[in-house]
């Protein structure tokens, strides 16, 4: 067994997995959140050389349903954030932490900084979904980047906002699989990292989807797709800044199929005291190129 698990406060069960250097000494301490069909086990890049200089500590965990996870039918955007702070107080992280989150990881952070802010010391959203809908984005725009997605993404899109039980049946048809599974059609890079990265991409998925699923796609990356897609409570321009000299960085490639830079911006310009940093010629999974995920951690806690 490669995980240990933490009960949370309703009894349900945590999957994590550690790495870096020992929790207790650590200076800095981060809580990674994976992205759509991931698991704790894909852990951010970083070397061991890295923890080591930094005095650095990650735990990467199980969301709800996922892995060894138990499944929550109730899952919602506030209740990620409070997964995460039970998750940090079983650990003894301390009053504050950092976080990590990928993709559509991201609507966790974003919880995160709405409902306990005061727990953030600093946070990276690396590739962080959007929401068509979110009310902070100009319709014209929204429609813009809806519109570049495949026929098949719109239907499922449209299906998870309005119909969600119909989404149900829908995920469960394996030839309308989300756009996870074309992730390799986009481009990725500039064409010298793009089949090196494809080949990431490739073992990435292969390697954590069987293991992030094993409960069923249904309590995983389905309820994923209903949450992110759903009408939200608030949208991220109403997220306030965490506190005096805390960073907040959004990473986003301008060639991300997924996730549309166009509409990254428009959060960014609705936050002004988030760092933004978009980076030329780069698609969703940038950050697995070499020195990358070193770039984040750094910009994050340096």
């Amino acid at each position: 067994m490669n995980y240990d698990q933490v009960k949370l406060r309703d009894g349900r069960c945590l999957a994590y997995k550690e790495f870096g250097v020992d929790r207790n000494s650590a200076r800095f301490k981060v809580v990674v959140i994976h992205g759509l069909g991931s698991s704790r086990d894909a852990l951010f890049p970083c070397s061991q050389e890295l923890a080591d200089e930094l005095g650095l500590y990650m735990v990467g965990f199980d969301r709800a349903g996922y892995g060894h996870s138990d499944p929550f039918p109730q899952r919602s955007v506030k209740s990620e954030a409070l997964d995460i702070q039970d998750l940090a107080d079983q650990l003894q992280l301390g009053a504050k932490f950092h976080i990590i989150a990928i993709s559509i990881g991201g609507y966790s952070a974003w919880s995160c900084l709405k409902y306990i802010p005061h727990r953030i010391a600093g946070a990276a959203l690396v590739a962080p979904a959007i929401n068509y809908w979110w009310p902070c984005l100009p319709p014209s725009l929204s429609h813009q980047a809806f519109s570049a997605r495949s026929f098949l993404d719109k239907c499922g899109l449209r299906l998870a906002h309005y119909f969600p039980g119909l989404y149900t049946w829908w995920s469960s048809q394996r030839w309308l699989e989300p756009g996870i599974s074309r992730l390799d059609k986009h481009p990725q890079g500039k064409k010298k990292n793009s089949f090196f990265l494809l080949r990431l991409i490739v073992l990435s998925i292969s390697q954590h989807r069987s293991q992030a699923q094993r409960q069923g796609a249904q309590e995983s990356t389905a309820r994923d797709i209903l949450v992110q897609f759903a009408s939200w409570e608030f949208d991220p321009s109403q997220v306030e800044q965490p506190g005096e000299g805390i960073r907040v960085d959004i990473w986003q490639g301008d060639r991300d199929y997924l996730v549309p830079a166009l509409l990254q911006r428009c959060i960014h310009e609705r936050l002004p005291w988030t760092g933004y940093h978009e980076l030329p010629e780069m698609g969703h999974l940038f950050f697995l190129l070499p020195g990358r995920g070193e770039e984040i951690i750094r910009t994050l806690l340096i």
